[in-house]
Parts: C-alpha cells; sequence; structure tokens
C-alpha cells in the first residue's frame, strides 16, 4: 500500500533554511504528481507546494513563493521541500500528499517550528 514518510523537520531561528525530504512507496512513484501540505495549530491544512510527475510543473502557494522550493529525484522514490528565510508563520506540521484514484494519501507529518 502506498506509504508517504516525511523527515527533516525541526527547530530553527527566523531566517534559516530546512529541508524536507518525504521517502515514497508501495506505488509508481514516477508517474504521480506529488504535494507538500502544512497544518499550523489551530488552522486548517493548506496545499504549500506541488511538483509534477516528471518535475516539469512547479507550482507554490503565494505564501511560499520565492523562498521554497520542491523537487524530486524519482530514481531514489523521494521528494523535498527546500525551505530558506523561514518565519514564524511556517511553524507547522508538513505533510507530504499524493492522490491516486480519488484517494488522497498522507504521511505522518514532521514538525518545524521557527522560532527564536
Amino acid at each position: 500500500q502506498v506509504q508517504l514518510v516525511e523527515s527533516g523537520g525541526a527547530l530553527v531561528q527566523p531566517g534559516g533554511s530546512l529541508r524536507l525530504s518525504c521517502a515514497a512507496s508501495g506505488f509508481t512513484f514516477r508517474v504521480e504528481n506529488m504535494n507538500w501540505y502544512r497544518q499550523a495549530p489551530g488552522k486548517e491544512r493548506e496545499w504549500v507546494a506541488s511538483i509534477s510527475s516528471r518535475s516539469i510543473t512547479l507550482n507554490y502557494a503565494d505564501s511560499v513563493k520565492g523562498r521554497f522550493t520542491i523537487s524530486r529525484d524519482n530514481n531514489k522514490n523521494m521528494m523535498y521541500l527546500q525551505m530558506n528565510s523561514l518565519k514564524p508563520e511556517d511553524t507547522a506540521v508538513y505533510y507530504c500528499h499524493v492522490r491516486r484514484w480519488g484517494v488522497h494519501n498522507w504521511g505522518q507529518g514532521t514538525q518545524v517550528t521557527v522560532s527564536a
């Protein structure tokens, strides 16, 4: 079955950087569009970024555009989110996501905390 495992979350100071990773298994990773979402305390889960199967199309939420970069390695079944110039409002649990056959699949999430 589909398995998504995020890693790389940490406590970081404002202005710092982090790289999140998502290890995917249980499906043909290279043919699927992939997404990152996040959920801050007391807020709804929101979409952050998406990447098409061959990395041709990248899209970002306005709140992270110019600071975050999504990428993937189809040879390793991995997706990444490089986060630069982090702000306190980026504090959230970050989730890897894929929708297959109408079913939403999520990882367990990784916590990112941006604080001085």
